[in-house]
């Protein structure tokens, strides 16, 4: 029998959100003047301006929602060299040369991580741990032999085992990588905020930024009218909310589930692990806080935390519950000692054509316009290498990782994969010949939503816990995709390029830069 948790109707919420208490910060107002301006606190954002600091410069930080309680605060936050895509995949888009590079930044990410963790004395229970890629289908053998081969030219230090060290994972070959991590991502924000702030940068949150102006007047614009002046510009916010089409192109949305277990103290184990199942599995466990209510005079406890079922934005097979159950199925089998799912929570990734970040200048802007996406699934690594590598561009230093990750680049081998995403978004635009979720706002229950068809329009329709209908366009205001019902998340997901909306139809995250729009007609209420 199933112990899963229910989600209500606030939808779902992560093992880091719950134990971390957002810094407090202002809201934008009026004019601030500072050396780079830095739409996003999320871990991109609040690395880059940290970094920046430490060279002396002046950043300013801005968010629409709270610190780290963006995508950051929805990760599994594993701190990898054993990237989602194989080495192997990748060296048939970036060569031989390319992947040394891919390695070596992404266990610079995981070195800068641990440096800052130490000078700033961040208490996130960052670890250095060993990783495991378990073979656990009927090709797996051969992927673990040739991710080994590829791993070792990439300069990775990887060793092949003839079986995990975890039972759960059984008498299969593995491929362990020496040197990776974990941490607790949200206090480990909370502290570079800290460390921002006594360098002398500021931060702003509750304020989405609507406009982003480069060249020698470079500003933001909050929706309010507050701006932010400066002569760098980095947009750090999980996707590009000022780019209209360019970059939507070259990456597509993906949700990723997660669920937390509580587990006995001694079930603990500190490594990472991953499957090669498609979609794939991944494995770790943290030491949490414990909440007062609940401590029993213990100050912790441990966490199993399973994720996968990763499927595109808005396009999930079934429904998005039926993600977790999947989950859940999978976690009971492989790991019988779990107790109840404590908590439970949904991520989005990006995924690029040539499974690779982009971190630089933003393509057709000017030149002191930056930005920092396509997490490509390790977006803690991403978002820090991708930091470090704007911190460079800002101050003119030499990086390596330049042209690798410049956002400008046109990857021939990417052309099937631009082909294939890009024929299904356009498909998604079929949605507005078809019917609705339902035929009558009646058969929606509380804390649902389902689209519906009026006429020549579609609405997103969401009923309260009280009863109450409310209704909205179903136009995705960034290109006008209609959005479909998240029924796990509580929220409206837009299928094209990923924008998401509260059940009332406030925007959660971009590339969107307004809420759905108010349907014209009145609701009938229950």
């Amino acid at each position: 029998m199933s112990t899963m948790t229910k989600t209500t109707a606030a939808g779902t919420e992560s093992a880091w959100v719950a134990t971390s208490v957002p810094p407090r910060f202002p809201k934008l107002k009026g004019a601030v003047h500072a050396d780079v301006c830095i739409v996003g606190a999320g871990i991109a954002g609040l690395t880059t301006a940290y970094l920046l600091a430490q060279k002396g410069l002046r950043p300013a930080v801005v968010d629409g929602g709270e610190v780290g309680r963006g995508e950051t605060g929805h990760t599994t936050a594993h701190l990898v060299t054993a990237l989602d895509h194989r080495y192997f995949e990748l060296l048939r888009h970036h060569g031989e040369e390319g992947i040394r590079l891919i390695a070596a930044s992404h266990g610079a990410a995981i070195d800068q991580i641990e440096e800052i963790v130490k000078r700033e004395k961040i208490s996130c229970g960052f670890e250095r741990c060993d990783g495991y890629l378990c073979s656990s289908t009927e090709d797996g053998p051969k992927i673990i032999e040739k991710e080994d081969k590829a791993a070792q030219l990439a300069g990775v230090s990887v060793r092949r085992l003839t079986r995990a060290p975890l039972a759960a994972f059984g008498e299969t070959p593995c491929l362990q990588f020496k040197a990776q991590g974990k941490f607790h991502p949200l206090q480990y924000l909370r502290g570079l905020a800290a460390a921002i702030k006594r360098a002398g940068g500021q931060i702003f949150v509750r304020s989405r930024i609507q406009d982003v102006h480069g060249g020698a007047d470079a500003y933001v614009e909050s929706q309010d009218g507050a701006k932010i002046h400066a002569k760098h510009i980095l947009v750090a916010a999980n996707t590009p909310m000022n780019d209209m089409v360019t970059m939507h192109t070259k990456q597509a949305p993906y949700r990723t589930y997660a669920l937390g277990f509580r587990l006995a103290d001694s079930e603990y184990f500190d490594d990472l692990y991953w499957d090669t199942d498609e979609p794939f599995h991944y494995v770790r466990c943290q030491w949490l806080p414990k909440a007062k209510d609940e401590s029993n005079g213990r100050r912790r406890e441990a966490l199993l935390i399973v994720g996968g079922e990763d499927h595109k934005t808005g396009q999930a097979e079934t429904s998005e519950e039926d993600c977790f159950a999947r989950l859940e199925a999978w976690t009971r089998e492989h790991f019988p000692q779990a107790a109840a799912v404590h908590y439970s929570w949904s991520g989005q990734i990006f995924e690029t054509l040539d499974m690779l970040g982009f971190a630089g200048r933003n393509p057709g802007d000017d030149d002191n316009v930056y930005l920092i996406t396509g997490d490509c699934g390790v977006g803690m690594t991403n978002s820090t290498l991708g930091a470090m590598l704007v911190r460079d561009l800002i101050t003119g230093a030499t990086n390596p990782w330049t042209s690798l990750y410049d956002p400008a680049r046109k990857p021939l081998s990417g052309a099937w994969t631009y082909t294939k995403e890009n024929v299904n978004v356009a498909m998604q635009y079929l949605d507005w010949l078809t019917s609705g979720d339902v035929d009558d706002v009646e058969k929606i229950g509380r804390h649902q939503g389902a689209v519906v068809r009026r006429g020549l329009h579609k609405l997103a329709v969401y009923r309260d816990e009280h009863g109450k209908l409310h209704e909205m366009s179903a136009k995705c205001p960034h290109l006008s995709c209609v959005v479909g019902w998240n029924d796990a998340e509580k929220s409206w997901d837009c299928p094209c390029h990923g924008s998401r909306f509260d059940p009332q139809g406030k925007l959660l995250c971009g590339p969107a830069i307004s809420d759905l729009k108010p349907a014209e007609q009145p609701a009938k209420e229950n």
